[in-house]
């Protein structure tokens, strides 16, 4: 592995996918309803989508889904949700940074009590003791908070080994990984080998937990690309709004930046939205998003 740090890794990653989107560009169908579901769909990229997508899921098969098996084999259900809070505590400063760019103090001022409180009497985010104490986990990365400040976020993307994206939510990456204190930290002491090992350990839980969503999805779905592609959706959709309903008169597949209130209700020709799931990974350690 080349010791690289992670955040530096991911921006070589996305300028070498977006030097080479052009090249995948499906053309529209001619047919007015056909033409109306690949709008909703909002994958103009969807030829080389699928190519990355299988590129990923062969990764997947050789490598990350054997390790995820014995991750799940050599630690326990109680230690591996011991060992993902320990993760998720580390991601709250970037939670608190984001949202109070995206003026919400009130959920800020939760991130910082959960980081707080968890860090000394969580035993370093080991145990949840703030949620017990009704301090419950909060989002807040620098893709939603484009999206607070109304930057549109583009068309679908499956980026190579992150899975799906869109290029706001790639670009939030980024920023995130800079702002993200224990990156700085690490930067400053020459520790970028922790953070390679942070950053590959979470892709590695995320991946077990998604095991069992996986594999029932490539099981029972006649096209696994688009049922990914919109459960995917939905659960950024979700992500977006901290977890709020849309409006009622929103289209599901437009951008979620756009006004809701100026889309036009999905077709009766299109297919119905799964309820919302959560978004397994394609392939390989996927976004460091809190």
């Amino acid at each position: 592995m080349i010791a690289a740090s992670p955040r530096g890794a991911r921006w070589r990653a996305a300028g070498l996918f977006l030097a080479v989107l052009l090249a995948g560009c499906a053309t529209p169908p001619s047919d007015p309803a056909e033409r109306a579901q690949f709008e909703q769909a909002n994958d103009p990229l969807e030829p080389l989508n699928r190519k990355i997508l299988d590129l990923n899921l062969l990764i997947d098969r050789i490598l990350l889904k054997p390790v995820a098996k014995v991750y799940i084999a050599v630690l326990p259900q109680q230690g591996r949700d011991a060992f993902k809070r320990a993760l998720d505590n580390m991601k709250e400063p970037v939670v608190v940074i984001n949202n109070v760019l995206q003026g919400a103090p009130d959920r800020a001022g939760i991130a910082a009590g959960r980081f707080l409180v968890n860090s000394t009497l969580g035993i370093g985010g080991l145990l949840d003791q703030a949620g017990a104490w009704g301090l419950k986990k909060e989002t807040g990365d620098f893709g939603q908070t484009l999206f607070a400040w109304g930057v549109p976020g583009g068309p679908y993307l499956v980026v190579p080994l992150l899975g799906p994206a869109n290029p706001r939510d790639l670009f939030g990456m980024g920023i995130d990984s800079y702002i993200d204190p224990f990156s700085y930290l690490a930067t400053v002491k020459d520790l970028d080998d922790l953070q390679i090992g942070r950053f590959v350990a979470d892709g590695i839980d995320q991946r077990a937990r998604a095991m069992d969503v996986l594999d029932d999805l490539q099981k029972n779905s006649l096209d696994f690309y688009a049922q990914l592609r919109s459960l995917s959706q939905q659960n950024r959709a979700a992500e977006l709004r901290h977890g709020k309903a849309a409006e009622p008169a929103a289209n599901f597949y437009q951008d979620p930046g756009q006004d809701p209130g100026k889309s036009s209700a999905i077709p009766a020709s299109a297919p119905t939205p799964a309820p919302p799931a959560p978004a397994p990974p394609t392939s390989a350690p996927p976004s460091s998003r809190p």
